[in-house]
């Protein structure tokens, strides 16, 4: 005699990967010092070019190729915008908001390094910009590393390029913000024992336990007979 067989049950959804709270602390914590650090060692350098350097001179440090100069540059990069002082104000204070957004949702050891570049370099052309002549967010930032003679810079500049290189690395990988991977690995492509999840290791694990969670489900969906 045959029964109705039972409905199907539906298989469970896999947990969402979100990141542990103490590891997003340490990423916290590591935008925060990268940040401090850059904007400190920006800030110092500029001090010291103005106290060593004279504007026009130009010291050699790698022949033609690299050297000091020092510069009030009221533009951006290559002296593009030098009428615009005010706008790149504006936008230097939008990436700043922006990257402290971004960082709360933190999950990936790259993109914090990138973030706490980004945030550092930023915020060091910003104060110049808003405590140096001729005025507020009217201020011209100290450029003084003269790379050839395609254009003079500084230490947050560096470090800006540095985040932006890094986060197209990142981009390239497909590594999103909060550690997760566009493309999830197979089952067996898991952290060690022992071993902190790295980047996009949460989605790894949600991708592992599908298959798992869908077998007990597709037994139960079979016919029973008496």
């Amino acid at each position: 005699m045959s029964t109705t067989p039972d409905e199907p049950a539906a298989p469970p959804q896999a947990p969402a990967a979100t990141a542990d709270p103490r590891r997003r602390r340490r990423l916290l914590l590591t935008i925060t010092v990268l940040t401090v650090m850059v904007l400190a060692v920006d800030q110092l350098t500029k001090l010291w070019a103005q106290r060593s350097l004279v504007p026009g001179d130009r010291t050699p440090l790698l022949g033609d190729l690299l050297g000091l100069t020092l510069v009030y540059n009221p533009g951006a990069a290559l002296s593009i915008a030098t009428g615009m002082t005010w706008v790149l104000t504006v936008v230097a204070t939008v990436v700043v908001v922006v990257v402290i957004r971004a960082s709360r949702r933190i999950g990936s050891r790259g993109w914090a390094v990138a973030l706490g570049l980004l945030l550092g370099g930023a915020l060091g052309n910003l104060v110049d910009r808003f405590a140096r002549e001729p005025g507020f967010a009217r201020g011209h930032v100290v450029d003084f590393l003269a790379y050839g003679d395609l254009f003079v810079g500084n230490v947050a500049d560096v470090a800006i390029v540095g985040a932006a290189g890094l986060i197209i690395l990142l981009a390239l990988r497909g590594i999103g913000l909060d550690g997760t991977r566009e493309h999830a690995a197979p089952a067996h492509a898991r952290p060690a024992p022992g071993r902190e999840p790295s980047d996009g290791d949460e989605a790894h694990e949600a991708a592992a336990q599908e298959p798992a969670a869908q077998e007990p489900a597709a037994r139960d969906a079979g016919p029973h007979r008496g």
